[in-house]
């Protein structure tokens, strides 16, 4: 049985320099990631969320991009200081984190 209830995916992809999409690697989404990881593991987490880094989820311009899934909720600007009230409201409450979605982006899920 499949007992996992989140997870949350963060954008690792990493493009030279300058690039005209971004490199959400290039800011800081390693460190958000681990910092996720770390926070799910101290609270006692495992069991509800599992981190995943991806390669690009094509929305680059505002990186470091963090996606929770079944949930579909789409964050943007994901700093480190901010994996703490992602843990906390969305992975551990359920309450996603207003000040971090993407705008006009679909919440829950998606019958495409």
């Amino acid at each position: 049985m499949h007992a996992k209830k989140r997870y949350v995916l963060v954008c690792t992809n990493e493009r030279e320099e300058g690039h005209p999409k971004g490199s959400c690697a290039r800011c800081g989404s390693v460190e958000v990631r681990e910092r996720i990881k770390e926070l799910i593991a101290d609270k006692g987490l495992k069991s509800k969320a599992r981190v995943l880094k991806t390669s690009c989820l094509d929305i680059c311009s505002g990186g470091p991009i963090v996606c929770v899934m079944p949930d579909n909720v789409w964050y943007e600007g994901v700093r480190v200081e901010d994996a703490e009230e992602i843990v906390d409201s969305h992975l551990d409450r359920g309450v996603p984190v207003e000040k971090l979605l993407i705008p006009d982006a679909p919440t829950g899920f998606s019958m495409l």
